[in-house]
């Protein structure tokens, strides 16, 4: 009886991982239209922080962006990440849905 329940926790498991996968599969296809460049914040600059921001979009049908959030990178930066992103506009799509981009901040900007 162990075994049984072992294995269709693996199957479950396996199932939420293909259904987690398959939306954001989907959504990471709509292109990208239009970018508005990040602008890097002074502070930030002084302090030399630099990297990458990865920012979560929430896009409507017509691939405007109606609320980003930063998920991971510098918290310096990641206000200016979501601010540049906000502008971006997105390929139209079915309906609602995500996408995660990165936003490179370098030094020498």
């Amino acid at each position: 009886m162990h075994l049984v329940g072992v294995r269709l926790m693996q199957v479950c498991a396996l199932a939420l991982v293909v259904a987690l996968a398959l939306p954001a599969r989907a959504a990471d296809e709509r292109g990208v239209k239009s970018r508005v460049a990040p602008i890097y914040p002074e502070i930030a600059k002084r302090m030399r922080i630099g990297g990458v921001v990865e920012v979560e979009a929430t896009l409507n049908a017509d691939g405007k962006v109606t609320d980003a959030k930063a998920v991971s990178g510098s918290r310096v930066l990641a206000l200016a990440a979501e601010e540049a992103v906000r502008k971006w506009k997105f390929e139209s799509g079915p309906g609602p849905s995500k996408v995660t981009v990165q936003i490179n901040f370098a030094l020498s900007q």
